[in-house]
Parts: C-alpha cells; structure tokens; sequence
C-alpha cells in the first residue's frame, strides 16, 4: 500500500500550506509537462482543491467536467461555475444529466441499488465527456490518505470500484498523503471559498440518500429545500463548523395536519445533526430550542409537500449517520 512518507509534516498553518502548494505545483508540472489532464469535479473539497492545484501549475491544460446529476445540494453547480469558470478561468465543462439520473432511479427503493445506479451512472457520463476531447493523457483525482488507508488508491465518485477501460489515463493524485483537516488548510491558502473549503462530508449519491426510499422529483425537491433553510440558519447562529455534520431527510410516507387552515397529507422531514471525531461513533449535537422552533416554523411554512418536522435524536450506535 502506498504509504504516506514518515517525515511529511502535517500541515497545519498557511506557510506549510503554502510551501506544499509550491511543492506541489512543481511536481505537477513536471509530472504533467506539456500534456493534458482531466478532472471529475463535484464541488467537494477534495477534488476543488485538486482542481486549483492544477489551474495554478498547467492552466488550460486542464479540463473539468462537472456533472449535475440533479443529487446536489441547493446552489452547489451554481458556485462550482462561478469559482471555477468565472474566477478562476478554468477549462470547465458543465454537464446537465439531472433527467438522465432521476429517469434512471425512479421506482427503485433498495438503498443499494439506487447507489450501484448513480454511480456507475456517473462513470458513464464522465466517459462519455472524456470520449469527445482529444490528447488527454492524465486523469486527476482528489484521493486523500483515508482513501488509501480504507479503500486503496482509486477514488472513484461514488466508491463503485475501479476506472473503465475508456478511463485507463495516467493518475495525478497531488492530495494523496493528505488528511481531509490538511485539505482544507491548502484549500484556504488557495482561496477557494469557504463555503466550499469548510463544506460538510456528502455521501457520493448525495441528496439520492437523503430521500428515502424511490426517489420523486418534488420529494428531492423537499430534501433540497429544508436542507437549505437547515444550513442557513445554523451559519445565522455561529454553528457552521461546530456541529460536524448536519442535513435533512425526506422520508417516502405522510402524515395529516393542518396549513393555513385545511387538513393536509405530506411528507415529514428529519433533521440528523450530530459530532463525531472519527465518524466510527456519533453524538446527537445539542442545539438550541429556541433555534429548532424557528428552523420548524421556516420548513413548515416554505418548504412545499411538507407538514411536520422531526428531530433523530439517536446516537451512532444504533443508528448509523445517515439514514440509508
């Protein structure tokens, strides 16, 4: 197994950060010379930090190719175009595949078929991109040292195994040795954005998780939505980046109630917020009930198809962090 080397300093401040940049920048270039290189990038940290390492050390030489599975949450392709097409000029490709994947899942409930389906989906897709571009030679790839230590070297998007035959390019996996706290700190001293650096760990199927049982439109719509107004209102109250994971669930059954005076039947929502260090084991997150009373009024009253919020008060052990 490829080891992370023992004297590698852990990179905690923003001159060792810096200093890895520049190390790395390097490597690439010499790695990479005058050829090209192809990069999934979702959004996520990882692969945004690789895709910035890339810009600054071979520039166009870089393709990206994002692919809007329609799983994201509310406003992720959209800051993925501005940071990386608008700010950063990058060679950026924008692939809306949401009807292809929601045509794909609908009526399949198994929680282990609806991941088999997005991601080879995924691969599906990102080959076909691959396929029309020519002189591609590299294929970056935001593997991180957890990777490597759970699942060997090969990161793909939504843990389904290893690369197609049609993917068959050479790796440039510069975050490689890196802990995902050591990713941010680089990502931070590359100016990425916050709200991208500091983003909460995302199942690779995303919201598909998230909306219990066989995925509608308006019921991942409803997932979106309360997960919003969720995160807005935990940022409004100092608890972005204190609470380590935090999101919504949908799940697939209704209850009555009452909105503005007529009886109702929709759906509920769950708010999952819990701490944990290695995600092995998780503590439910005690929060506020003054904020919890207000974050209820706000799904209740924005969020459509929906008439009760729950709160999952069930630590890991027993239950797992996410629902499925």
């Amino acid at each position: 197994m490829d080891r992370r080397p023992e004297t590698m300093e852990r990179i905690t401040t923003p001159a060792l950060a810096q200093a890895f940049i520049d190390e790395q920048i390097a490597a690439l270039r010499a790695q990479i010379g005058s050829e090209k290189v192809l990069l999934a990038l979702s959004g996520g940290v990882d692969s945004s930090v690789v895709a910035a390492l890339l810009i600054k050390a071979v520039g166009r030489q870089l393709t990206c190719v994002h692919v809007n599975h329609g799983l994201l949450r509310k406003g992720e392709s959209e800051q993925v175009i501005e940071v990386f097409r608008n700010q950063m000029d990058a060679n950026l490709i924008y692939v809306d595949a949401v009807d292809r994947f929601l045509d794909a899942l609908a009526g399949v409930a198994d929680p282990e078929r609806k991941r088999k389906i997005i991601g080879k989906l995924f691969i599906d897709v990102f080959a076909e991109e691959a396929a029309k571009l020519d002189g591609i030679r590299f294929l970056g790839q935001g593997t991180i040292y957890p990777d490597i230590l759970e699942s060997g070297p090969v990161k793909s998007h939504h843990n389904v195994g290893g690369l197609p035959p049609e993917l068959d390019f050479e790796l440039v996996e510069p975050v490689k040795y890196l802990f995902k706290d050591e990713v941010r700190v680089v990502g931070k001293q590359l100016g990425l954005p916050d709200s991208m650096v500091y983003r909460q760990p995302f199942p690779g199927p995303g919201l598909g998780v998230r909306c219990v049982g066989a995925i509608t439109r308006d019921r991942l719509e409803a997932v979106r939505e309360s997960d919003a107004i969720l995160r807005e209102e935990f940022k409004n109250n100092g608890l972005e980046g204190k609470v380590w994971q935090y999101f919504t669930i949908v799940p697939d059954f209704k209850s009555t109630g009452i909105t503005d005076g007529l009886r109702t039947y929709d759906w509920p929502v769950v708010i999952r917020a819990v701490n944990t260090v290695d995600a092995v084991t998780a503590e439910v997150a005690e929060l506020d009930f003054g904020m919890m009373a207000h974050i209820v009024d706000r799904i209740t009253h924005e969020v459509k198809g929906v008439n009760r919020v729950l709160w999952d008060l069930t630590p890991k052990p027993t239950g797992t962090i996410e629902w499925e």
